[in-house]
């Protein structure tokens, strides 16, 4: 019997690959970020062709460590960035452009046209989310219509199109030669061109968007055999969108669950169990999961473009740490924010906002503020947005948020994390194996292949890390959630026509 699962985590920032024993522990890993490409201002590219050959070197590396033989792992889960769109040459594997990321605000205009005069909630009964820069139909449609040749090759049938898990399993059963063209709901969920109810593609979004159906992937569940890996001759079984890959590993099985990711961006999922429910709060309706035959399951999402980026910007653009984790030591040398507040719009505002034209602001300065204020409201902002989110969705779903179960790089940060229990004012609780995304994708996998049972060896998994329990007095809690309101409405429709063309 196999002792392992491989899960590969293709992410915004990185790609890494990790065994998984059959209690759901951390055997082995290996990791490799890749480039992240800004050609202007709220433009945001990968190269697709690195992101194959670090997950062909990560996943060298994980068995490297781990001393593994092919016949020593059960099956491969994939979980990626989703709304990233990769578009290629079915015939040469050759991407025809680079990867347009999830954060890429592009194609705005696209949106505003698509829109006319029904608006961003167009499609919005049909696919669940409004037209917005965040998903990928709109990025094949700017491929198609800016790359040269592109059309003409799509309409000739020549060019596939996928998120980052699409691409990287047609590359690991064979690309050219045979390749596997497939996804599963949470993904297709995140592309604007999937109905909902019937888990198919859309014709008519399709062909607004220009989009052929020949280039769109075969939609499966997140449980099942999809293909062989060529080279390693283990079956791939499980494929799930990095936060819905989350939720599962959460063991966010219960109608009313709730799970928030700290990541790149900060995506906060409720599960709504076999209901499609439409949001009336700036929310996105998704997959939440499908296990083999078994029925879909539906989640409300606020997603939150900037996060734990917001720490990485300081990083590299500004300069006011030099690694990450210096950004408590900075802010727990202040007592609070000194007045300042921190928006990172810097993609836009997401959920619960959806204001493309937003753009990062401080304010409430004085000089009394210092670099320690600064670190301590970039932190703040997660965790106000967070709130914002919570609060919409107990409006959607008539159900409070009764504790939230937390993961991702950002929940190392125990000041970030009691500040996140004080301003929702619930208990945060972290699980004792915080690699939740990609558990998830290995917990499908091995679910698919018999190596866990289901559903319940996962919530046996599960075990609480820590709690953080609120501390903060309730009239000093909405104060600072007033202000934080404030200090958003001050990002509001900041772009436009001149504003774009100077580079803004």
């Amino acid at each position: 019997m196999a002792d392992f699962v491989l899960a590969i985590d293709q992410g915004t920032t990185s790609t890494r690959a990790i065994l998984f024993t059959h209690d759901g522990k951390i055997h082995a890993t290996g990791q490799k970020e890749h480039e992240q490409i800004f050609p202007k201002a709220g433009w945001v590219e990968h190269d697709p062709v690195e992101i194959w050959d670090n997950t062909r070197e990560v996943i060298g590396n994980c068995l490297g460590k781990a001393n593994a033989a092919n016949s020593d792992i059960a099956a491969i889960g994939i979980t990626n960035q989703r709304e990233t769109a990769v578009v290629w040459d079915k015939n040469t594997g050759e991407p025809v452009y680079n990867a347009i990321v999830w954060q890429d605000t592009r194609t705005d205009k696209i949106a505003e046209e698509l829109g006319g005069d029904e608006g961003a909630d167009k499609y919005k009964a049909i696919c669940g989310l409004p037209l917005a820069t965040y998903f990928a139909g709109p990025k094949v449609k700017w491929i198609l219509d800016n790359v040269e040749g592109a059309r003409e090759k799509a309409d000739a049938g020549d060019l596939l199109f996928g998120t980052t898990d699409t691409w990287t399993l047609w590359n690991l059963t064979g690309g050219v030669d045979g390749g596997v063209h497939v996804t599963d709901v949470t993904n297709a969920s995140r592309t604007m061109l999937m109905d909902l109810k019937s888990l198919s593609w859309d014709e008519g979004i399709a062909a607004d968007m220009g989009i052929p159906m020949s280039m769109l992937p075969e939609i499966k569940s997140c449980s099942e055999v999809y293909g062989e890996s060529t080279k390693l001759g283990v079956p791939i079984a499980g494929i799930l969108g990095d936060q819905q890959a989350a939720t599962f590993g959460q063991a966010c099985f219960e109608k009313g669950m709730s799970k928030n990711t700290y990541g790149t961006g900060n995506f906060m999922l409720l599960n709504t169990g076999t209901e499609v429910v439409p949001s009336e709060n700036g929310l996105l309706t998704t997959l939440c999961y499908k296990i083999g035959d078994q029925d879909a399951i539906y989640a409300l999402e606020g997603s939150i473009a900037v996060s734990g980026s917001l720490i990485q910007w300081l990083r590299d653009n500004i300069g006011l740490i030099d690694d990450a984790p210096q950004i408590e030591d900075l802010a727990k040398d202040v007592d609070d924010n000194g007045g300042a507040y921190f928006v990172p719009a810097f993609s836009g505002l997401f959920a619960p906002h959806w204001k493309s034209d937003a753009r990062g602001a401080i304010v409430g300065l004085t000089r009394f503020v210092n670099k320690g204020h600064i670190a301590r409201a970039a932190l703040e902002a997660t965790a106000y947005q967070t709130r914002e989110v919570a609060e919409a969705m107990n409006a959607d779903s008539g159900v409070d948020v009764k504790e939230l179960r937390v993961d991702g790089g950002m929940i190392a940060n125990e000041t970030l994390m009691q500040f996140q229990a004080d301003i929702l004012g619930v208990d945060v609780v972290r699980p004792e194996i915080a690699e939740t995304t990609a558990l998830g994708a290995a917990y499908a996998a091995g679910i698919a292949v018999g190596f866990w049972d289901g559903e319940q060896d996962v919530i046996d998994n599960w075990n609480e890390g820590h709690r953080w329990t609120p501390s903060m007095d309730e009239t000093e809690r909405e104060r600072l959630f007033r202000q934080w309101n404030k200090a958003v409405t001050k990002t509001f429709d900041w772009v436009d026509e001149d504003v774009e063309k100077a580079g803004a």
